[in-house]
């Protein structure tokens, strides 16, 4: 296969586990949520800590997410982007996300990505950053940015 065909193929597969994710968030089904992570995966999340060291860390983090929120997950990307090679991706995108929280719908965009590692013939998310700007001035988040 020509080098461009292994990274087109590349790409396919990481959008498939990336597809898994999505679905998996939405359901808020924390085990399929971690089955697309790597054990050792590192992640800055936009609350709580500055990271998440390890799945068990992150398994724990998104259990309380998950369980803050009722209903379904909101996890609306816009134009995620990937970038691989035979070994490495990673994707970017604008996400809106949030859920229930006292009977309203809350969300935010934020700005995601995912860094992906194949390992043993699958792609395991490695990495992972959500953050929101903020005004400089004030210290306050910017969750009203519209892409």
């Amino acid at each position: 296969m020509s080098s461009e065909t292994l990274k087109a193929t590349a790409e396919l597969e990481v959008h498939e586990v990336f597809n898994q994710w999505l679905k998996a968030a939405r359901a808020k089904d924390v085990d399929a949520i971690l089955a697309c992570y790597a054990d050792d995966v590192i992640a800055f999340d936009a609350i709580l800590k500055l990271q998440f060291k390890g799945l068990q860390a992150y398994g724990q983090h998104w259990r309380f997410c998950t369980e803050m929120c009722g209903g379904d997950g909101i996890f609306e990307p816009a134009d995620p982007t990937i970038h691989a090679d035979t070994s490495v991706a990673f994707l970017h995108c604008l996400v809106r996300c949030g859920g229930e929280q006292d009977g309203e719908v809350k969300t935010s965009w934020m700005r995601g990505t995912q860094c992906y590692v194949k390992r043993g013939g699958h792609w395991k998310i490695v990495h992972e950053h959500f953050s929101a700007p903020f005004d400089m001035e004030s210290g306050k988040a910017l969750f009203d940015l519209q892409p």
